[in-house]
């Protein structure tokens, strides 16, 4: 019995996938696209077998599903977009709204942005994130004690950045020690 099932999916793939393929690139710019409907089309037809017509029926019952692969297709690609621009400017209005600069402080800013991405990521991770060394470890992939000497190095150079760009002794303290209740 699956020996015949198998047979008859070979004998249909064999018959029909230069139509498919052909159906599918002409519908399709992105070849990568076109595969994926391609084997879904082929996928549902592997399913479905029973209902697959006999004959030169097949070819136009995979066009069928191939229509509606595609379609399906550029539906999902369509809510994607639309999500990934909503989200985008949600993010962006997010992000400007938090790293609005100061404006009587514009030397924060300015020093972290001249860090290496580095010393940011990590300065961002402590302050902004609030998470511990062991914490910062685990998103890093390196160890505590790898966390704690980055860290101290980190803030030394952000400590530099602001004395270059004048800031108070007390901001420069305040900014580039230990976070509260971050272990040693």
């Amino acid at each position: 019995m699956e020996d015949e099932r198998s047979a008859r999916f070979e004998e249909l793939y064999a018959a029909h996938l230069g139509h498919v393929t052909g159906y599918v690139r002409r519908r399709t710019d992105d070849p990568d696209d076109a595969a994926d409907v391609i084997a879904e089309t082929f996928l549902v037809a592997w399913r479905r077998l029973d209902d697959v017509p006999r004959g030169d029926a097949a070819r136009f019952y995979l066009y069928g599903v191939a229509r509606r692969t595609l379609a399906n297709q550029r539906r999902g690609e369509r809510r994607r977009r639309d999500l990934t621009a909503r989200i985008g400017q949600d993010l962006a209005a997010d992000l400007a709204a938090a790293a609005a600069p100061d404006p009587a402080r514009p030397e924060i800013g300015a020093a972290f942005r001249a860090l290496a991405e580095a010393d940011r990521e990590l300065l961002g991770l402590a302050g902004w994130e609030g998470l511990d060394n062991g914490q910062i470890a685990a998103v890093l992939g390196v160890s505590r004690n790898a966390v704690r000497i980055r860290l101290h190095r980190a803030r030394r150079r952000f400590a530099r950045q602001l004395e270059r760009r004048g800031a108070d002794h007390l901001t420069v303290h305040a900014l580039a020690t230990r976070s509260k209740g971050e272990p040693a």
